[in-house]
């Protein structure tokens, strides 16, 4: 996904060459800040202000100073002004948050890229996934504050690490298990399944609130879905009738094998794209 266009907080655009981070921000050498990622489609920034709060409450995690709300809404316009809707109708942004050097301020900023091909394909297509031990029981993060449960940090090599590894063994993407053989999500998206007709989803017990989820659970009822929250294991996986990955940027994926086992298509896949407003391939 290459990054076209850079907007600063005052709405000035730059460019993405140009250098605005210092070599010793914390941002770089510690990955310490946050960041949100969404979806803008024919210029709408989708669910600008459910990631902005998402932005803000990771900020708050990590105690980061409170994003710079009204600039982060400049930066974003000037890229909904600037960008070529045309000619690539659908983009990427992703609000950025340092610490910055020690004892100095912070970077903001937004950066925008194009969705890549592979991204649309694997929404249309859907995807493999591999099954990975994330290595910790999802409720046993909780009430651990240092281990920044439910923050969108900039500490995204482990997520990285995982999505390299599904591509280098044959698949596209992963859902991160626990070792006791409890779904929790997948590196940048959420897992739904469909279990007799009804909608699962895992509780938010040490992952990510997922602003593609709130919208299902939003508009589900006024469709006929259901939607529970609720524990869902491996063995659920294998007897669903279907499952799916939701983001904010790819916005749904069909899962369509797991470690090599075909996965069934749920007939519920058309009503779910409906609600989530997925575009026509």
């Amino acid at each position: 996904m290459a990054t076209r266009m850079l907007a600063l907080l005052d709405g000035s655009l730059v460019d993405p060459s140009t250098p605005i981070v210092r070599a010793d921000d914390d941002g770089v050498v510690r990955g310490d800040g946050v960041f949100d990622a969404l979806l803008a489609a024919n210029g709408i920034a989708r669910d600008l202000d459910e990631h902005l709060g998402r932005l803000a409450d990771s900020a708050k995690i990590l105690a980061l100073p409170a994003p710079d709300e009204a600039g982060y809404r400049r930066a974003v316009d000037a890229v909904l002004q600037a960008w070529d809707w045309q000619a690539e109708p659908e983009a990427v942004l992703r609000l950025i948050q340092t610490r910055g050097p020690a004892g100095g301020q912070g970077n903001g900023y937004v950066l925008a890229a194009p969705l890549d091909a592979a991204t649309r394909r694997e929404r249309y297509e859907g995807v493999r996934v591999l099954l990975l031990d994330r290595g910790f029981e999802g409720n046993g993060i909780v009430d651990l504050p240092w281990l920044l449960p439910g923050a969108k940090s900039l500490s995204y090599g482990i997520n990285m690490a995982a999505k390299r590894y599904a591509i280098a063994n044959g698949a596209d993407d992963v859902i991160f298990v626990t070792p006791s053989g409890a779904i929790l999500e997948g590196p940048t998206s959420s897992v739904v399944l469909d279990l007799d007709g009804v909608l699962h989803t895992p509780p938010l017990d040490g992952i990510l609130r997922s602003i593609t989820i709130a919208e299902l659970l939003e508009k589900a009822p006024a469709a006929g879905l259901e939607v529970k929250v609720g524990a869902l294991t491996v063995d659920d996986l294998w007897r669903a009738r279907g499952a799916w990955l939701l983001s904010s940027g790819r916005l749904i994926a069909s899962v369509n094998e797991a470690d090599g086992k075909p996965l069934p298509a749920s007939p519920l896949d058309g009503a779910l794209r409906r609600i989530l407003d997925v575009p026509e391939a």
